[in-house]
């Protein structure tokens, strides 16, 4: 498991001063970089080096978020494919489960327009942190 320590920025909050749900996308992508960084070490954005795609994304907002305290990002794996994978993600404020949301990854070659299976070498260091149902504690 990864986690990522996210401070709220004013900006982040919305009319009724709770975290908007529209900054968890941006929190839990930003929290993503390092699996992104399994597939391409130095995380170039080209389409020669860049190895994956997004195709499905949810949230579930449980409990309000606010600013003036730090969010935890807790990112792991929680299924993985022959050339995708699924993603868990939490945000923790005060020790309290906000936000949890998943993210489906191909693995893909942006060249030749299609998916390509994810190597055993990747496949590995994936398989390091897979947790099937969640945290949620």
């Amino acid at each position: 498991m990864y986690k990522t320590v996210v401070t709220p920025r004013f900006g982040d909050i919305d009319g009724l001063r709770h975290v908007n749900n529209t900054v968890l996308a941006v929190w839990f992508e930003q929290a993503r970089n390092p699996i992104f960084r399994l597939f391409t070490p130095n995380l170039e954005l080209d389409y020669e080096n860049w190895k994956l795609i997004m195709v499905r994304t949810e949230f579930d907002f449980l409990s309000e978020m606010y600013y003036g305290e730090d969010v935890e990002i807790r990112t792991f794996i929680e299924k993985i494919g022959n050339s995708s994978f699924t993603m868990g993600h939490e945000a923790w404020q005060k020790g309290k489960l906000a936000v949890k949301g998943k993210a489906v990854v191909v693995h893909f070659d942006f060249i030749e327009k299609k998916s390509i299976p994810i190597p055993d070498s990747i496949r590995e260091q994936l398989m390091k942190h897979i947790i099937p149902e969640g945290l949620e504690n």
